[in-house]
C-alpha cells in the first residue's frame, strides 16, 4: 500500500511533468525555429526586391552568390520562385527551372507569410512573398531547414530527464523501504500486541526504542497494560478476600448451628450464647455486604452519582465526634474537636459523612485505652481540611501505600477484635477522589498516625440532577 501510495504521489507526478516538459521544449524549439526562418526568409525577400534581383538579369550572378553565402552560413536551403511558381535560384541547384508547389509558396503567392514544420521529412519550411511597387506578389522565396540537430537535443535532454526521473523514482522506493520499516514495522508490533492484550494476555509489553511519537505510544500502551494487570491482580485478590471474609463468619455459623442440632438437652443459656454468637456473625456478613455495596457504587461512577449540596462541614464533623465518643468512652479515649473555621462545603453530604466517620472510628478502634484522638476542621480560600490525629498503633511506611486496598488491615492480629472489614478506608479514599481532594497520612509504628483529608470549597464536577 505505501509503494503505491509513493507511486501515485511521487513519482507518477514525476513522469507526468517530465512527458509535459518535454512536449514544452519541443514546441517551443519548432516555433522558435519557424520564427527565426520567417524572419530569414523575409529579409531574403526583401533584399531581392530592393535590389530588383528578379527583374535585372546583369544582377542574377550576384543575387546567386548572396544566397549562396547566407545558405552556408545559415545551414538552411533557399529557393526562389517566380509568380508561376518556378524556382529561379535554388542554393541546391536541383529545382532551377522546376515547378515548386508546395503549401507555403501558395500561401505566400497569396500575400501571407508561412512556416511549417514536416515532422514525418524532419524539416522546417518558410516562406515569404516578393512584391514590386505596385504591391504585386512577383515571387516567393522558401527556406527549406533541418530539424533534426533540435530533435537530437531534444533526445539528449529526454533521456538525461528520463535518467533523473529513474533515479528519483529509486530514491522514492529507497525511502518509501525505510518509511516502511521505521514506522508500519513497530505500528505492526504495537498491534499484535494490543491483539494480545486484549486477547486477556496482559503479561505481554512493548520493547521501547528510540524517542519519537512511536516509542511515546509505545510506553503509553505498556503503562496502560502494566494498569491493567495491577487491576486484573487486584480483581483477583478482591474476589479472593471477599470469599474469605464471608468465608469465616458462614464457618462459624455452621459450626454454631450443628453444634445446636447435635446436642441434645442443651442448657437454656448455652443455646441463647450460641444464637447470640450466630447473630454477631450475621451482623459482621451484613457489615461486609454493606460496605461491598457501597463501594460498587463508588466504582461505577455515573453521572448523576453524587448528589451535591452545600455541606456545613464543621457541623457534620461536629455530629459525627458526637456519635463515636461513646465508643471512645469506652476505653477511656479523650475523642475532641476543633474548629479552627466555620467551614461549607459543596460535597455529597452523606457519602463524606461516612467517609469521615470511618476516619474517626479507626482512630478510636486502633488507639490503645486511655490514649488521644484529636479531630481538626480548617480551611483557606479555595480548600477545606479535615484532620485526625490518634496515638494508636502507628503505620509503617511500607504499609502505608497499601491501607486504602480493599481488606488490607495494619494489624491482622486484631481484626476481629476491632470488628472492621478492612474496607473503610478504601470507601473513605474513593469517596474523596470523586470529590477531587485527596488524603495523606502521616505516621510511623507506634507513634500514631495523622490523616489529612482536602477537599475543594467549591465542587467540580458532575452534579446530580437529583435535588
Amino acid at each position: 500500500m505505501l509503494f503505491v501510495s509513493v507511486f501515485l504521489i511521487g513519482i507518477l507526478p514525476l513522469i507526468i511533468y517530465s512527458l509535459v516538459i518535454s512536449s514544452n521544449l519541443k514546441t517551443y524549439f519548432e516555433d522558435s525555429k519557424e520564427k527565426e526562418l520567417l524572419y530569414e526568409a523575409n529579409k531574403v525577400a526583401v533584399s531581392i526586391q530592393k535590389n530588383n534581383y528578379l527583374n535585372d538579369n546583369k544582377l542574377r550572378g550576384q543575387f546567386i552568390d548572396e544566397i549562396d553565402q547566407k545558405s552556408e552560413e545559415e545551414g538552411f536551403r533557399i529557393i526562389v520562385v517566380d509568380s508561376l511558381g518556378v524556382a529561379v535560384a535554388d542554393t541546391n541547384r536541383s529545382a532551377v527551372g522546376k515547378m515548386c508547389v508546395v503549401p507555403e509558396i501558395l500561401v505566400a503567392l497569396d500575400g501571407k507569410d508561412d512556416a511549417n514544420l514536416r515532422e514525418e521529412e524532419g524539416v522546417i519550411y518558410a516562406s515569404a512573398y516578393i512584391e514590386n511597387d505596385f504591391s504585386q506578389k512577383t515571387g516567393v522565396v522558401l527556406l527549406v531547414a533541418s530539424f533534426d540537430e533540435v530533435n537530437t537535443l531534444l533526445d539528449e535532454l529526454n533521456h538525461n530527464w528520463l535518467m533523473v526521473t529513474v533515479v528519483i523514482s529509486v530514491l522514492l522506493v529507497v525511502v518509501a523501504f525505510f518509511i516502511t520499516q521505521a514506522i508500519f514495522v513497530p505500528l505492526n508490533n504495537i498491534l499484535n500486541t494490543i491483539r494480545r492484550i486484549a486477547g486477556g494476555q496482559l503479561h505481554n509489553r512493548l520493547e521501547v526504542q528510540g524517542h519519537n511519537e512511536l516509542s511515546r505510544v509505545a510506553e503509553a500502551i505498556n503503562v496502560m497494560t502494566q494498569q491493567l494487570e495491577h487491576v486484573d491482580t487486584a480483581r483477583a485478590e478482591f474476589v479472593s478476600n471477599v470469599s474469605h471474609e464471608l468465608k469465616t463468619p458462614l464457618s462459624s455459623i455452621k459450626v454454631l448451628s450443628e453444634s445446636l442440632l447435635l446436642q441434645e438437652d442443651m442448657p437454656v443459656e448455652m443455646y441463647r450464647e450460641f444464637m447470640q454468637d450466630i447473630n454477631s456473625e450475621v451482623d459482621r456478613m451484613t457489615n461486609i455486604i454493606n460496605d461491598l455495596l457501597a463501594l460498587v457504587k463508588l466504582d461505577y461512577r455515573e453521572e448523576g452519582v453524587l448528589n451535591i449540596s452545600e455541606t456545613d462541614l464543621s457541623e457534620l464533623v461536629a455530629a459525627i465526634v458526637k456519635r463515636i465518643n461513646p465508643l471512645a468512652g469506652k476505653k477511656n479515649i479523650s475523642l475532641t474537636l476543633d474548629n479552627v473555621k466555620e467551614v461549607k462545603i459543596e460535597a455529597d453530604e452523606m457519602k463524606l459523612a461516612l467517609a469521615l466517620s470511618n476516619l474517626v472510628e479507626n482512630a478510636v478502634k486502633y488507639t490503645p485505652n486511655d490514649g488521644s484522638v484529636s479531630v481538626t476542621v480548617d480551611a483557606d480560600h479555595q480548600n477545606a481540611y479535615f484532620t485526625v490525629k490518634d496515638t494508636g498503633i502507628g503505620i509503617s511506611p511500607d504499609e502505608q501505600q497499601k491501607i486504602f486496598n480493599r481488606f488490607y488491615r495494619v494489624d491482622k492480629t486484631r481484626d476481629r477484635e476491632t470488628g472492621g472489614t478492612g474496607l473503610g478506608l478504601a470507601i473513605t479514599h474513593s469517596t474523596v477522589m470523586m470529590h477531587n481532594g485527596s488524603i495523606k497520612v502521616v505516621s510511623a509504628e507506634g507513634e500514631g498516625a495523622t490523616f489529612i483529608v482536602r477537599l475543594p470549597i467549591k465542587y467540580q464536577g458532575v452534579r446530580s440532577n437529583e435535588g
